[in-house]
């Protein structure tokens, strides 16, 4: 028997930057990366984006001497779908590209850089994209990591892969046209980190983030909390891209959310998810004596602040049961659960019991409508 070993390392490199008017003519960010002349772009836009800039996409395109095939792609996680992944594989066929160096264009929401990079991953086996998120779930999560894939046979990100992006182009200026509702579902993801990560963003919240919410994050205080935000996901994500450590703490509040998606596809955004998950979280882990009262009450009191309006009711404990043993599979085969440790520090469970669960949902409601100054 004969017995060889290959060996072969990958360098993953990428750049985040933040730039503006991403489609002025003198802004050449979109041409930073691949070939100029004589070039082709592929360009995937969402379709409401599509309604506000698609003169100056086009005009952008024009004035470099770009060929470029713009397709609009609907939003929403219902598009997130094997349909929809062959619908953009067919007319990426329709319009060849060079296979290393005319990048793939993807300007959307989370849900839309997430298809597109899948395609980008399994277009020849791999071709070069960038990402433009237009949504701050996009902008301070989805966008910046290098997941992609789509939801199939009734789960959420079921089929995908990782591949990384050559280059990310943050542009805040989108968040403009932001509907308020999408504005807190990117939100929650900032949460997320401040509770199990950054004390300190916790508190930049508790102080600044209604403000920057009914700002759609133009202000400086948003610039801090956004930039905050960024690093610290980074800061995460860096040193596990390919997710070799499956104790993750950008996990937290992406446990039991994962069966709420699945079921309320319809009505409920992902940040929406998250932020139940994260409610009922934490008062597992004040049950735990993970985190004191007057810590369980300054997570409730930032919901209350930001704006939220939750419907704890959809809350099953019997599908929030069902979608941690799902995640156990995920995880392979411990729950590896981030729960927080005080404001900012982070703990893994690995022992949650169903019951725990159905007792933090049977509370949630009234932990929401109690005065939370009153919280031991």
């Amino acid at each position: 028997m004969s017995k060889r070993k290959v060996t072969f390392q990958h360098t993953i490199e990428y750049e985040v930057v933040n730039t503006s008017n991403l489609f002025h003519p003198q802004n050449r960010a979109l041409l930073s990366v691949g070939k100029n002349e004589d070039a082709r772009r592929f360009v995937v836009v969402d379709a409401n984006v599509e309604k506000h800039h698609s003169a100056a996409i086009r005009a952008y395109f024009d004035y470099h001497h770009i060929e470029a095939r713009i397709v609009a792609f609907p939003g929403g996680e219902e598009h997130k779908t094997l349909e929809r992944y062959l619908s953009l594989a067919r007319e990426l066929d329709f319009f060849p590209i060079h296979r290393r160096d005319e990048p793939i264009i993807a300007i959307g929401g989370g849900v839309l850089t997430d298809l597109v990079g899948f395609v980008a991953a399994s277009h020849r086996r791999g071709v070069p994209y960038i990402k433009v998120p237009t949504t701050l779930m996009g902008y301070v999560d989805a966008s910046i990591g290098i997941k992609t894939g789509f939801n199939f046979n009734a789960n959420k990100n079921r089929l995908g892969s990782f591949h990384a992006p050559q280059l990310v182009l943050l542009d805040k200026s989108f968040l403009q046209t932001l509907p308020r509702r999408h504005l807190l579902n990117g939100v929650c993801e900032i949460v997320k980190l401040a509770v199990v990560k950054d004390a300190g963003l916790f508190g930049l919240l508790e102080t600044h983030g209604a403000q920057c919410v009914d700002a759609h994050f133009q202000d400086a205080q948003s610039e801090i909390i956004l930039e905050r935000a960024i690093a610290g996901m980074l800061e995460e994500l860096e040193p596990n891209l390919f997710e070799e450590d499956l104790a993750r703490k950008v996990d937290f509040g992406h446990t039991f959310s994962y069966g709420l998606e699945t079921r309320h596809e319809a009505h409920l955004l992902h940040g929406e998810a998250v932020l139940l998950d994260i409610l009922v979280s934490t008062l597992i882990a004040h049950r735990r004596n993970l985190l004191t009262g007057d810590e369980t009450g300054r997570v409730f009191r930032l919901t209350e602040t930001l704006g939220f309006a939750l419907d704890a009711s959809i809350l099953d404990p019997d599908l929030l049961w069902s979608s941690l043993t799902e995640r156990t599979y995920h995880r392979n085969g411990l729950q590896r659960v981030p729960m927080p440790r005080g404001i900012g520090g982070c703990v893994f469970l690995n022992d949650i019991r169903a019951r725990e669960i159905e007792t933090a949902v049977n509370n949630l409601e009234d932990w929401m409508n109690i005065k939370h100054e009153n919280i031991r």
